[in-house]
């Protein structure tokens, strides 16, 4: 079969965003051994990323992600060179915020461009004017994209660029897989239990006969 060139790939692709129905621990024990890349886009500060992604990294699946919740912890023990960081910091978002609120906010074109995609069908007959109406606008409830993802969109297509170049030098890739699961024995649920039970409700461990 002919190789498509990147002009007939772009004209033939045709999106997918699958929701996997009825989500729970026993299809997550398939679904997480078999990704090889992790997306945890919380905004930053707001705690919102759990620690499903701790689970991806032990199984050698490599996390792109901001500085938010479990991200944080992640990145500190797998490394800096083995975690695909966007986004703006915690510290950042009151005073981005703000300047949204101000009107000094620019989006990017791509940004712009992504949402006309959206509202153009292409992923099914809804209406989408309550959602990409969320992301406009200064200030209100429910506008103003209060989560910046606007603000993250361009960092984010850039560190998806990162990834593409990883994922080219599949040497890379492997060793950053390797040191995401031998780095992330902190996260193990014998640990953690052990220090709550040390630390936070002071007991001892009985010895059985």
């Amino acid at each position: 079969m002919k190789e498509m060139s990147p002009e007939e790939r772009k004209a033939n692709f045709v999106p997918r965003v699958v929701f996997v129905p009825d989500y729970n621990v026993s299809v997550a024990e398939t679904l997480i051994p078999g990704s090889e890349l992790s997306q945890h886009i919380s905004t930053a500060g707001m705690e919102a990323s759990g620690t499903s992604n701790m689970k991806f990294a032990m199984n050698g699946c490599l996390l792109i992600g901001t500085l938010d919740g479990a991200n944080v912890e992640i990145r500190e023990e797998v490394g800096e060179d083995n975690f695909f960081l966007f986004g703006a910091k915690a510290d950042e978002i009151a005073g981005l915020r703000k300047e949204r609120a101000e009107g000094k906010f620019v989006p990017d074109p791509r940004f712009e461009e992504v949402k006309e995609f959206v509202r153009s069908g292409v992923f099914g007959p809804c209406n989408y004017e309550e959602l990409m109406g969320s992301l406009e606008g200064n200030e209100g409830y429910g506008r103003a994209d209060y989560f910046l993802v606007g603000k993250d969109f361009p960092s984010y297509i850039e560190c998806q660029d990162k990834v593409d170049e990883a994922y080219r030098d599949q040497k890379r890739w492997t060793r950053m897989s390797i040191l995401n699961t031998a780095s992330s024995y902190k996260f193990s649920s014998d640990r953690t239990i052990h220090e709550y039970a040390r630390d936070i409700w002071r007991i001892k461990p009985v010895v059985l006969p």
